[in-house]
């Protein structure tokens, strides 16, 4: 299990809280076990940060970050805490509001509009609009602005993730080389190689990394390579689609630690951010998103001790000593929408769960996490993956979620305890 933020963060984090404030203040695969939530000096004090443009001094530059925080965010909570790297010549506003793809479906590479409000995103500025991290310098400007956001907001601070295309995408495997016990995994999309340099890079971090078959920057597979031998996995040649085909094949390697999966998707593209099946170039139909999102959502954690536990709900009821649940909308888009599905005990603990419905309108799963699923027709069924199978008596619990095309449903769900 990936350890908890102890000695060795603790110091990164001082660290960079004493950078920020001495230079100026701020001016605006397995299924792995959850860990439990290990929150941040934020938690529970009112924030002073605010969704926008904030800038802070590293290194003795001013330096800028857009913040996106979620409009019901509630101090008591520990949030997710995803950073997204714009590319060469890109900018923070365009990975913020996803416009080089399109605005809004797309933002901070298209998991805005999955995350619901689970997730605070974090949009940096690189210098010249590059990642070249001269003298480790971008890398501390990370740890600055860990450090401030984590000082004033509540974070999870084993869910922090990051990812990004092309000089992003090497951006973000920089931090896995440099920062391997402050970010749980990472998502690089067309990296070029270690252009922002790799300190360290010999511990185990997860990464799921995206590649198009006819990018002609090839070093991101050297990249790979680095993590399947730092995780344990058995090296593999991976399959490419075919020449053409316009579609994509993910491979999960084998043999990696529960904690530090590899995955490489490979697609019948060149140096894009968002391949879509079907048709080539850039599209808010892309399937990246979701498979990124399905990637980074398999780390959960449980919430803290300390925190308050939620009001007891009753809706859906608890049914006899079995179970009940029920589809909760997340978030819609124009080809397609984000579920959640809230499962309750009834007046036993359950210990295991089955869950089958029927689409009224020819809705398809796309991606998923938390659960097992398979479709027959119409019909979905999906079941526990062991961690997340016991539920209390009369608890309910959001447990697990996914992506679908068509329009939303919530059709009726049976629910079976096992």
């Amino acid at each position: 299990m990936k350890p908890l933020r102890t000695g060795a963060r603790i110091a990164l984090v001082a660290a960079g809280l004493a950078a920020v404030f001495a230079a100026g203040a701020l001016t605006a695969t397995a299924d792995p076990a959850p860990v439990q939530a290990a929150a941040t000096a934020g938690c529970g004090q009112a924030p002073t940060l605010t969704s926008g443009t904030h800038t802070i001094q590293s290194n003795g530059k001013n330096r800028s970050f857009i913040l996106d925080i979620p409009s019901n965010y509630d101090r008591s909570r520990p949030y997710r805490l995803v950073f997204g790297f714009h590319w060469w010549g890109g900018t923070a506003q365009d990975v913020a509001t996803g416009q080089a793809v399109q605005t809004g479906t797309h933002a901070y590479y298209g998991l805005k509009r999955l995350a619901g409000d689970s997730t605070i995103f974090v949009a940096p500025q690189g210098l010249d609009n590059a990642w070249a991290n001269s003298g480790g310098e971008d890398v501390a400007f990370v740890d600055n602005m860990i450090a401030r956001i984590e000082d004033d907001l509540c974070i999870d601070t084993d869910q922090l993730f990051s990812l990004g295309f092309s000089y992003g995408g090497a951006m973000s495997y920089s931090l896995a080389c440099s920062r391997p016990d402050v970010f749980r995994a990472i998502a690089p999309y067309g990296s070029p190689g270690d252009v922002s340099g790799c300190s360290g890079g010999t511990q185990p971090v997860a990464v799921f990394a995206a590649h198009g078959t006819t990018d002609n920057f090839s070093n991101g597979i050297a990249q790979r390579n680095r993590f399947v031998a730092n995780n344990g996995c058995t090296p593999q040649t991976t399959p490419s689609p075919p020449q053409g085909s316009r579609t994509h094949i993910t491979t999960a390697f084998a043999g990696c630690s529960a904690d530090h999966p590899v995955v490489w998707a490979s697609f019948d593209e060149g140096h894009i951010q968002a391949p879509r099946d079907g048709a080539s170039g850039d599209g808010a139909n892309s399937w990246l998103p979701g498979a990124t999102w399905e990637f980074f959502t398999q780390f959960e954690s449980d919430p803290p001790e300390e925190t308050t536990p939620p009001e007891e709900t009753t809706s859906p009821p608890p049914t006899g000593s079995g179970c009940s649940a029920a589809i909760d909308v997340v978030n819609e888009w124009g080809s397609g929408w984000q579920g959640n599905l809230r499962i309750t005990a009834g007046g036993g603990t359950v210990n295991g769960w089955t869950l089958t419905w029927t689409w009224p309108g020819g809705q398809s799963i796309s991606n998923h996490w938390n659960a097992d699923v398979s479709t027959s027709g119409s019909t979905v069924t999906a079941t526990d993956v062991g961690w997340n199978g016991t539920i209390q008596a009369g608890q309910t619990v959001g447990a697990w979620g996914f992506v679908a095309t068509g329009s939303a449903a919530t059709p009726a769900v049976t629910c079976t305890a096992d």
